[in-house]
């Protein structure tokens, strides 16, 4: 019996991410594809080095058009909330990762929409002011505006429809209502928002690359289901393990529970303090303990957030893990060490995120992407 749940709305339980590949019907990214993404980008991003990307649908066939001077794109995207917190920041990392080790175009979509369709007591001048506050974060990410467009589902949907409608007629109530786990109560804005998601895989003529959480698979099953049969490529995605909540190492971080997460915008004695206060710990209950067992970095949040992407030198994360493991190192120190890195990334983001309120316009308007999509309308 499966003890967890993954799906776009819900993570739940220690996943087993062998289990979800043969679930999902993904692929593993095995060495050999790792060496072959290090030739073509010069270089291993440290989530993919470390398995924290871990699954793909195709990425060898997006590598051999990158190779053969065929290129690619990116796509990827946000439902806007209040608040961002770490989690959030994971995918758009590694995504400005790939656009500037491939220099290609990407789209950002903010299903401000969709946000409002799922959830009764938002508004939809809720999710649309959300959307403003999270592209700022987006941006803080440090992405190229000229080959970035970011759009809001809501105002750039003139464009987006003509090819929405071909896309929805493709697919019947039966496959979205099995693949979304809806029912006849469900709204039927709903119903058809798959459609809205899958069109920017085929906003260039080229293959898509999608960089998510493998929660988001679903949509993109959908999408290889019906995209050659109207011209275009089939997405292929990499998936990424979800960084567990600082609550333990079930589930993912979620903004409806806010000891978990530690939110982009906490200042530096809050991310201390919920890192000493609910960051689970892997060591044991007293010190003379600690120093004669050591800790269990397999189930310590801290260790495991310092692994997924904090501590990127792998020098220095084996030193940890060796110290924390024989009882060198306290728990408490191991803590120490989370809050710096935290407060130090979280000081640089917030610094970015000012800068970012000055090229809003750049990457939703007038960057020359941004001018370029607006210009477009599909046939």
């Amino acid at each position: 019996m499966q003890d967890f749940t993954v799906n776009p709305w819900e993570v739940k339980g220690k996943v087993d991410y062998d289990k979800l590949i043969q679930q999902f019907g993904t692929q593993p990214i095995t060495d050999e594809l790792r060496e072959r993404i290090r030739k073509d980008a010069g270089e291993l991003h440290v989530m993919l080095r470390r398995k924290v990307f871990f699954s793909h649908r195709d990425l060898e066939s997006v590598l051999k058009d990158y190779e053969e001077g065929k290129g690619f794109f990116l796509y990827t995207g946000r439902a806007p909330s209040l608040g961002m917190h770490i989690g959030h920041l994971i995918p758009f990392i590694f995504t400005k990762w790939l656009q500037e080790r491939f220099k290609v175009n990407l789209y950002i979509e903010i299903t401000d929409d969709e946000k409002f369709m799922r959830n009764p007591d938002y508004s939809l001048e809720d999710t649309r002011k959300w959307a403003y506050d999270n592209i700022l974060d987006i941006i803080a990410v440090g992405f190229d505006p000229d080959r970035t467009f970011i759009f809001q589902d809501t105002e750039y949907i003139r464009n987006m429809y003509p090819l929405a409608t071909k896309v929805a007629k493709k697919m019947t109530f039966s496959e979205v209502k099995a693949t979304f786990g809806l029912d006849f109560s469900s709204n039927i804005g709903i119903i058809f928002y798959p459609a809205l998601q899958i069109v920017p895989t085929m906003f260039e003529k080229k293959r898509c690359l999608i960089p998510a959480g493998i929660d988001q698979d679903p949509y993109w099953r959908l999408q290889r289901d019906i995209a050659e049969s109207l011209g275009y490529f089939k997405a292929s995605q990499i998936h990424s393990k979800f960084l567990p909540p600082l609550t333990g190492i079930e589930g993912k971080m979620s903004s409806s529970s806010p000891d978990s997460a530690i939110y982009l915008v906490d200042d530096k004695e809050t991310v201390r303090r919920k890192v000493m206060k609910y960051a689970f710990s892997g060591g044991q209950p007293t010190v003379e303990l600690h120093r004669k067992l050591g800790g269990n970095t397999e189930i310590d949040v801290p260790f495991q957030w310092l692994y997924y992407f904090f501590e990127e030198d792998d020098k220095r994360i084996e030193e940890i893990k060796e110290e924390y493991s024989s009882g060198k190192l306290l728990t408490g120190e191991l803590k120490q060490i989370l809050v710096d890195k935290l407060n130090s990334f979280l000081e640089r983001h917030r610094e970015n995120r000012e800068r970012a309120k000055e090229l809003v316009k750049d990457f939703k308007y007038e960057g020359k992407l941004a001018k370029a999509m607006w210009e477009k309308v599909h046939e």
